[in-house]
């Protein structure tokens, strides 16, 4: 079992000039499908290319050119719906909606507004450090469609034009919709985070912000207290204050100040008393402020119909159930079972389950070791020096076995904690097997408990002050003990000099 606390969401509270105010926040994650090729064409989905070279005809709106839907896509996104246990609908359908902008060439963006591939699931969300620390709470999924990706306006190239890469045109989305279930900005990244890394273990997105693979739009509006639990009752959102959309936002940072200021925005033209306008807004981080961009359109405002070339969606349940039966253990049953089966904290098995890669490289250092010891050399000395270098696990020049042998090395008392940390470091430097390196360069641990009770008596014999300290107070033995460890280069056994130490003195 996960060591969670299950709570109703609580809200973040904003102290206006008035009164109290709470925080409702719904998101639309759209999320870049993982394949090699777009939604409805077979061109290339590689980023970094030079622009304009992934455009197929379809993709630019020639005439004549008709949409192929892509399987690997559909396929990707039921098993987005099975990640977020949510109901996958064997018919779909897809709409045209209808707008103009200068890098969507066809003039309608083909998406699914009434009968999306996804229904209704749900996102377990965990709160890291914080006033929710250790708690969980449910987000519910309202919906997954999917729809075709815009092109890249590009403005700061030249001063008097504009210009337009089309590669992304086409590109595969999903958009998560979620329900207005988020209470504050720390729980919108929190849930991001936890979509994000539930789709890294599917592998349906491979969730690059920076690349704009994984955006979020925000719904953020504000109600007096107790009014959000009228709206859970009822359904009526006239319980919730007017929402305004802050668009195309690609970090977690800068979602959370984003909300925050809209938050304060809306109280104060709410105390002023004004009303807030329904608006899709844009967020400058320089500024620390949003910005108007367009008032909020609804669906008729986009003319949406029934595209004419495509034919409504229809899967079959056994090809879901197949899909459902290949689908990987995800990151809660991971981490749940880390937790039993090595006996690690809530904190340790959630550090080694936030990636993929992480979990995979853990288990296999534990697989040949010891489960705890692993996990806090991985954490610690493993994960510590590759931040420290600006390294990744791919590049680690530590694999799991070298590290799975000094672990071993450890039990098994042939080297000390200190001495398996300079082994660490030269493995980490130098390669080579952990083991050769201990008998080739005299790292073994001393265990002959005759030559440490040598060394023992030669340390108290040198030192009588200090023996008559230490016998008024038996913690200065520790000065014993770090004088015998370096007097053997600290190869000796710890524990046996530390009860060595211990008797002599006792004498």
């Amino acid at each position: 079992m996960l060591d969670i606390t299950y709570e109703t969401p609580k809200p973040r509270v904003i102290q206006g000039a008035k009164q109290e105010w709470e925080l409702v926040i719904g998101m639309e994650v759209h999320a870049q499908v993982a394949t090699r090729s777009k939604l409805f064409s077979g061109a290339s989905t590689l980023f970094g290319s030079e622009p304009n070279s992934n455009v197929a005809f379809v993709d630019a709106g020639m005439p004549g050119m008709l949409p192929v839907i892509n399987e690997e896509c559909v396929a990707q996104a039921v098993r987005t719906g099975l990640g977020l246990k949510a109901e996958i609908n064997l018919k779909s359908a897809f709409d045209r909606k209808n707008y103009f902008y200068p890098d969507l060439p066809q003039g309608y963006q083909i998406s699914q507004l009434y009968h999306p591939i996804v229904g209704e699931g749900e996102v377990l969300v965990e709160m890291g450090p914080g006033p929710f620390d250790g708690c969980a709470r449910t987000v519910r999924i309202e919906r997954i469609h999917l729809e075709q990706d815009a092109g890249k306006s590009i403005h700061d190239m030249d001063p008097n034009m504009s210009f337009v890469d089309l590669n992304r045109t086409g590109v595969a989305l999903m958009e998560i919709v979620s329900c207005p279930d988020i209470r504050g900005p720390e729980e919108a990244a929190a849930y991001i985070t936890k979509l994000r890394q539930i789709m890294w273990y599917l592998g349906t997105c491979d969730g690059n912000m920076q690349n704009g693979n994984l955006r979020a739009d925000v719904n953020v509006s504000i109600c007096a207290p107790g009014q959000y639990e009228k709206f859970r009752e009822t359904g009526d959102f006239g319980h919730l204050g007017t929402r305004c959309e802050i668009k195309n936002m690609n970090s977690m940072r800068f979602i959370q100040a984003a909300i925050d200021v809209e938050a304060r925005r809306q109280i104060a033209i709410v105390e002023d008393g004004g009303s807030v306008d329904q608006e899709t807004r844009l967020y400058d981080p320089e500024k620390n402020e949003t910005r108007s961009m367009r008032s909020k359109e609804e669906a008729h405002d986009y003319r949406y119909f029934p595209c004419p070339d495509l034919m409504p969606l229809e899967i079959e349940q056994a090809w879901v159930d197949t899909i459902a039966s290949g689908l990987p253990e995800l990151p809660d049953a991971k981490k749940a079972r880390f937790m039993g089966d090595y006996g690690l904290s809530d904190y340790d098995a959630s550090v080694l389950t936030a990636e993929p890669d992480s979990a995979v490289f853990f288990e296999a250092v534990a697989a040949d070791s010891d489960g705890k010891l692993a996990a806090n050399w991985v954490i610690n000395d493993l994960f510590g020096r590759l931040k420290k270098d600006d390294k990744t696990l791919e590049t680690s020049p530590v694999t799991p076995a070298q590290l799975a042998t000094i672990i071993t090395l450890i039990k098994s008392d042939a080297i000390s904690g200190k001495i398996a940390k300079d082994l660490f470091e030269i493995v980490y430097t130098e390669g080579g097997d952990p083991a050769q390196i201990v008998e080739e360069r005299g790292m073994k641990q001393v265990t002959d408990t005759g030559a440490i009770e040598a060394a023992v008596d030669e340390i108290i014999a040198a030192n009588p002050a200090q023996v008559a300290k230490a016998k008024e107070n038996p913690k200065l033995a520790g000065w014993f003990v770090g004088q015998v460890m370096k007097a053997t280069g600290g190869k000796a056994n710890p524990k046996s000099v530390n009860e060595l130490v211990a008797k002599k003195l006792a004498e």
